[in-house]
């Protein structure tokens, strides 16, 4: 079976085409600049060299076209047509309450993210608009999945989802903690089972996703108990550009002293924050890694300000776990920033964790990198979400064809 995955933005399509028989990615590609101009670009394993062109985008269908064209290109292509795409998986960001689970999309389960707008206007907007331009260029007849960011953590205990604010607010808006980052941390989770050999029913992991948006999971018996993220995706660490969790007087309070809209301080807090707001350098920490080099002390203070976070996440969930057999670090700083890791872990020898700064050394690689008497196992591995995506659109798909 051969499953295309799409991760659809607002002015982006970001796809994969695996052979599902084997899991094999036959071609992955990004559509950028979507209804300004457009501009593709597609990886062909076979081939040394990447295509890059200018291709006018007005709209998602446009893009769609776009990446079935270059899929059955001649010379770039890997398919002979657009018959040998079985199934169409698709990441969506936000299910609510809907969802604990992938599902195969029909008229309900539109009805149903679209309902789910409110709470992740840009991130659901967008993926509607993936998943009406794969039916229009493809047609009805092939079947379409949606995989939820949320659905994971809909295992969690209303002791942890909660917020202590007026229940009717619950009751009415579904205000709560969501989290999000689930594809990735289940497929960690797994990974981490598969690792150690501990069944994932008997394993207590505590998955790390750093990179421009970040998030901290305690995972137990294969299931999210608790994580960081919350009603939306600005909650939680400090990321990129997003605050994280700060006291929400700060918001009236600028509005006041700034003369903005709680709109307009809420944009400062996603796009202008974080360890962006605090280094006034970059959001990426490699810039802030040459920038401490420099002896730049706000840089410092932004990237130990995020350490610090991630520790005490770590810790909390240690104790609401009642003890952790590994920590998990993935994403594009987790698998990368060996700094990062490091300084995490650090001090944390009576929990149990101890880093081997000789394997830390080693980026984007599934490995082990604790001491070897470390009560507790720190995991090195790299996340793929899209290959989540596209088994669990497999499963479903050959499910219903079961029936």
């Amino acid at each position: 079976m051969n499953v295309l995955v799409i991760n659809a933005g607002s002015s982006s399509l970001k796809y994969q085409l695996f052979d599902m028989d084997n899991k094999a990615v036959l071609a992955k590609g990004l559509c950028e600049r979507i209804g300004i101009d457009g501009r593709l670009t597609h990886t062909n394993p076979n081939k040394s060299e990447k295509y890059c062109e200018n291709v006018p985008m007005k709209d998602h269908a446009d893009a769609i076209r776009a990446v079935i064209n270059i899929l059955v290109d001649k010379e770039w292509g890997v398919i002979e047509s657009m018959k040998e795409i079985d199934a169409v998986g698709h990441r969506v960001v936000h299910g609510g309450e809907y969802f604990a689970d992938s599902v195969i999309i029909d008229d309900s389960v539109i009805k149903a993210i679209e309902d789910c707008i409110p709470l992740a206007p840009l991130h659901n907007t967008a993926n509607l608009i993936g998943i009406d331009a794969c039916k229009d260029v493809m047609g009805a007849d092939i079947p379409q999945v949606a995989v939820f960011d949320t659905a994971f953590h809909q295992t969690m205990d209303p002791v942890d989802y909660i917020y202590s604010i007026p229940y009717d607010y619950y009751k009415k808006y579904k205000i709560r903690r969501y989290g999000f980052h689930g594809t990735s941390h289940k497929y960690v989770a797994q990974q981490a089972s598969e690792m150690l050999g501990i069944p994932l029913e008997h394993l207590r992991v505590i998955t790390c996703h750093l990179g421009n948006g970040s998030s901290v999971t305690a995972v137990k018996g294969g299931k999210s108990v608790d994580t960081s993220m919350g009603f939306t995706p600005l909650a939680g660490l400090p990321m990129g550009t997003r605050s994280g969790d700060i006291d929400p007087a700060i918001i009236n309070f600028l509005c006041e002293h700034e003369g903005k809209s709680a709109e307009e301080i809420l944009e400062v807090m996603n796009k202008e924050s974080g360890v962006y707001g605090v280094s006034g350098v970059s959001s990426d920490f490699r810039d802030l890694d040459t920038a401490i080099n420099e002896g730049n002390e706000r840089a410092k203070l932004a990237k130990d300000i995020f350490i610090n976070s991630v520790k005490k996440l770590i810790g909390s969930y240690i104790a609401e776990m009642g003890g952790v057999d590994a920590v998990v670090f993935t994403a594009g700083v987790g698998e990368n920033d060996r700094s990062v890791r490091w300084d995490v872990c650090e001090h944390m020898e009576y929990l149990g964790i101890k880093v081997d700064p000789e394997k830390n050394k080693y980026r984007g690689r599934q490995m082990d990198i604790s001491v070897d008497y470390a009560r507790v196992r720190v995991l090195v591995i790299p996340t793929n979400e899209e290959l989540v995506i596209a088994e669990d659109t497999k499963r479903l798909v050959e499910a219903a064809e079961d029936e």
